[in-house]
């Protein structure tokens, strides 16, 4: 069993809070497995009799009666009739639930939802309810209003480094391989099963083509257009971690692909890619004007497994997949994460006074809390370690300041208080607090 006990903490904690668990994230990422066997398991633990426990995948055939929401929420009363004891209720991929038009009021346009459904059920004091789902948009800022309040989301992802090292198994026992297959292949928790380049290679391209595509074309209802699907995610996967928009991809489809789209349809579907939990969006953040910057942005996947398979494991330059294999670990971690922009002043040759602005990876806040990360190969010279390091001291504020590097280092600290530390130590073990 592959522990997933970030997240079995996260449940335990919300255990019988009242409110409805959204757990949210890419399909395949373990969201059914959490909750059917880890977080089941840790019911059983306690004292909870399998009875109280009712299991529905909704993306069973067995199972296509309940997309109908009423038929759902009928199924689950009955199951649930007061004997006195709590039930847990696990409802997996809760999207499948069709809206279907009120049957009491043929003449109306109101539908009904799997919200009403869910915030129905929510009213049982027997019921502590769960719910998965593979779409951002089922947690929009609108069905968010229509919860009233009683959405609780809990965003699962593929495995983080420290998850993947725990169940590595390498050869005869030995992990030094860990960090070279984690940046290759990714955090799918499938593959830990598998051993071969070919069988790895061919479940993440499965990934892509049989599902998250087939499932964006259907939900979007695209018509004639997955080759720019297609080209798409491939112009962004050769450039991960590059600043980047619309109109700038427009370009790039243009001179590469010979083929002409507009911005808005780039903008639509780069939305799907995150709806769908493929890519993120990190948005620049100017850290002494303290705002935000609209464009160009940063588009990083949700696995880079699933980046690399996208162009057949052509492109593995360990800088790039450093930077989104640090920033998902950011995000596991619960912090927002921003592209740092600061300016910094100096004299030319000539003794003239300049201005420019000076990138910083990644800007990490979490309430109080804020961290300044660079991501480099190495800084073994001393060029290299005062040009990563110069956007840092110039933020000239007290929060902590770091450099990820490849090598594993001993951790240490330099005159200015800058921590430099070893990926895979950052990865296992943190800030180095």
């Amino acid at each position: 069993m592959i522990e997933r006990n970030h997240y079995l903490e996260i449940l335990k904690r919300k255990k019988e809070n009242g409110m409805i668990k959204v757990i949210t994230g890419i399909r395949r990422c373990g969201k059914s497995y959490l909750l059917f066997e880890i977080y089941h398991g840790y019911l059983n633990s306690i004292g909870v009799e399998n009875s109280q426990i009712i299991e529905l995948a909704l993306d069973d055939d067995l199972n296509i009666r309940y997309r109908n929401p009423l038929e759902l929420g009928k199924h689950i009363r009955e199951l649930v009739a007061d004997n006195g004891k709590m039930h847990y209720v696990f409802l997996d991929e809760i999207q499948k639930v069709e809206s279907i038009k009120n049957p009491y009021l043929p003449d109306s346009a109101e539908k009904i939802t799997f919200v009403d459904t869910l915030l129905g059920l929510a009213k049982l004091k027997n019921v502590d309810l769960y719910v998965t789902g593979s779409n951002s948009k089922m947690l929009s800022s609108d069905i968010l209003t229509e919860f009233r309040g009683r959405g609780d989301e809990i965003r699962i992802r593929p495995l983080a480094y420290s998850e993947f090292y725990a169940s590595y198994e390498g050869v005869n026992g030995n992990k030094a391989n860990a960090w070279r297959d984690y940046y290759t292949y990714g955090g799918m928790p499938a593959l830990s099963d598998m051993r071969t380049h070919e069988d790895k290679q061919a479940y993440l391209f499965n990934l892509f083509n049989k599902i998250y595509l087939d499932d964006i074309i259907a939900r979007n209802e695209i018509k004639n257009e997955k080759s720019v699907l297609d080209d798409l995610l491939d112009i962004i996967s050769s450039s991960v971690g590059s600043l980047t928009n619309p109109p700038k991809l427009a370009k790039a489809f243009e001179s590469l692909k010979k083929t002409k789209v507009s911005p808005l349809t780039i903008e639509r579907y780069l939305d799907f890619f995150i709806d769908a939990f493929i890519v993120s969006k990190a948005m620049r953040y100017n850290v002494k004007g303290k705002k935000y910057i609209g464009s160009p942005q940063k588009y990083y996947f949700e696995d880079i497994g699933l980046r690399n398979a996208r162009l057949n494991f052509r492109q593995t330059e360990e800088t790039h997949l450093m930077e989104n294999v640090i920033y998902n670990e950011l995000l596991y971690r619960g912090f927002s994460v921003d592209v740092g922009i600061v300016e910094y002043n100096y004299k030319d040759g000539d003794g003239k006074s300049k201005r420019k602005n000076l990138e910083i990876d990644f800007v990490a806040g979490n309430g109080s809390e804020r961290y300044y990360i660079q991501s480099a190969l190495n800084v073994s010279e001393e060029k290299k370690r005062i040009q990563e390091t110069r956007p840092l001291a110039a933020t000239k504020d007290f929060y902590k300041k770091i450099v990820v590097v490849k090598d594993n280092i001993v951790p240490w600290h330099d005159e200015k208080g800058i921590l430099y530390i070893g990926i895979e130590t950052f990865l296992l073990e943190g800030f180095g607090d």
